[in-house]
């Protein structure tokens, strides 16, 4: 009895630790998407909100990019909502937005420098938690 008792627990606790990291991410992706929701509508509402750099190499319309923050934001908030249910579809789908997402802040760096470098490092964190160990036991 005592012998089954210690490998019960630990997989109770790993269980437990995923599913706090998947509350985690979805939570972080939340913010991350209404962030990026209230970009969008400021870089399409207003030019002169952001930084415009002449000579970037990735040198992009601002209001297109105000469009591409937007879509990602909603995508993101709908993504997080699964996310809260536990489902597996946004667990990968989820992944593959906040990467999107780092891909985008990363490119719009120069307009707003220290704003993507705070995006890119949640959607580091949301990769993180989202791809964190959370295999369940057969028991």
């Amino acid at each position: 009895m005592t012998a089954t008792h210690p490998t019960h627990a630990p997989s109770t606790a790993k269980r437990g630790w995923a599913a706090g990291m998947t509350t985690f991410a979805a939570v972080m992706l939340m913010i991350a998407g209404i962030l990026g929701i209230m970009r969008g509508i400021a870089a399409i509402a207003e030019d002169e909100v952001f930084l415009a750099t002449p000579d970037y190499v990735f040198a992009f319309d601002l209001t297109g990019w105000g469009w591409v923050h937007l879509i990602l934001g909603v995508v993101a908030v709908i993504v997080s909502m699964g996310l809260f249910q536990a489902s597996a579809w946004a667990r990968v789908v989820g992944v593959g937005i906040a990467g999107l997402v780092i891909i985008a802040n990363f490119i719009s760096l120069p307009s707003y420098p220290v704003w993507s470098v705070v995006m890119i490092a949640m959607s580091a964190f949301i990769i993180w938690a989202l791809c964190a160990d959370t295999r369940r036991s057969s028991s």
